[in-house]
């Protein structure tokens, strides 16, 4: 047991193993859960019952309250596993901090660091076999909280459940992927949630990206909800541009501030290449796309990695990005993070937690 001031991470080991029914060869993403779950309560205003158990089926009731309103957060984090068998995750601490402040923004307790980041330790400590080890694989790590008070009415919830699951991956996207400006649906208004990784940002997202996909379209390029004049970010991750010499990405409280492009536009600044985080109009980006100045653009995100964007469909007509071989910084920057979280080079930046 750990303990956690009166607390204690209790472990049920499971009594059967599933690992031996995963090809660890032909991971899909989130399709096969690990072995076990933390699980943690909060009522009467405090943490208790945190316990690692076997992963399965909860039991809730018909009127808890995250079902009828919506008080949902989630994360998204990566464990690797190095060659010599150390288990690190990337940059979990910042996942806190972001998980947090989600929280605060729809009316839920925080969870402490000793629940959110040991428990994240012992849980993959608990189930490190499930940890793959392959180049482009990792351990999807989904930490979330809900309100779970068993009563109608619209107000915070009076007790809450978080919980860490896992699952062992491959890549999210396994190809370039074409986008389409949407100019009508909005993902996140000013004064909204859009900085935050709540359930409801996505669900929203749902319908104007299967009216993408049936034009042809991998996912949606949003916009901003007053003009639809500046680029947010894509369904599932943040965007990043190199127009010209300078390695851009789109800022404000609607976006939401993703830990794998915060890393990237850390390595740009150390790399010594022009960065910036601003406001992008999306004329900016078409007109870059037509003089040749746009010579990278990507997708950033827990899942996603670097995802490249080979197409940007706008009012009608599509426009193409140059060949990914020749995308310099964003090829740079995706090799040098997989030798990074695979244990391969150094770590000067300390990104690497390592599970003991």
């Amino acid at each position: 047991m750990s303990a956690i001031e009166n607390i204690t991470i209790q472990v049920e080991p499971t009594q059967q193993s599933r690992i031996s029914q995963v090809d660890f060869d032909n991971l899909k993403f989130g399709q096969i859960m690990s072995d076990h779950m933390l699980v943690a309560n909060y009522d009467n205003g405090q943490w208790e019952e945190v316990k690692i158990v076997p992963y399965g089926n909860l039991s809730v009731s018909p009127s808890m309250s995250a079902l009828h309103y919506g008080q949902a957060i989630f994360e998204g984090i990566k464990g690797y596993k190095f060659e010599d068998g150390t288990v690190s995750i990337f940059r979990p601490d910042k996942n806190w901090e972001r998980f947090n402040k989600s929280a605060a923004r729809l009316e839920m307790p925080e969870v402490p660091e000793e629940i959110f980041m040991d428990g994240l330790k012992k849980l993959l400590d608990v189930d490190r076999n499930w940890i793959p080890s392959k180049q482009g694989t990792a351990l999807y790590i989904r930490p979330f909280m809900f309100g779970t008070e068993a009563a109608l009415g619209v107000h915070p919830s009076k007790s809450y459940q978080f919980i860490i699951i896992t699952c062992p991956v491959g890549a999210y996207y396994s190809k370039p992927i074409s986008l389409k400006v949407e100019t009508h649906y909005t993902r996140a208004a000013e004064g909204g949630v859009g900085f935050s990784k709540n359930a409801g940002n996505y669900a929203l997202s749902l319908h104007p990206t299967q009216l993408a996909n049936n034009e042809g379209y991998d996912q949606i390029m949003w916009t901003d909800a007053l003009e639809h004049k500046y680029i947010e970010e894509a369904g599932t991750a943040n965007l990043i541009f190199r127009i010209g010499d300078t390695i851009i990405t789109p800022h404000g409280d609607t976006i939401l501030h993703g830990v794998t492009r915060r890393t990237i536009m850390e390595l740009a600044e150390k790399w010594s290449y022009k960065a910036e985080q601003r406001k992008v109009s999306v004329k900016e980006l078409i007109d870059g796309i037509k003089a040749g100045e746009v010579s990278e653009a990507f997708a950033a995100g827990t899942a996603a990695t670097i995802t490249h964007i080979d197409r940007i469909g706008f009012e009608g007509q599509d426009y193409t990005l140059p060949p990914v071989e020749g995308r310099e910084f964003s090829n740079k920057v995706l090799a040098y993070l997989n030798d990074l979280r695979y244990g391969k080079i150094e770590d000067p930046f300390g990104w690497n937690f390592i599970v003991e």
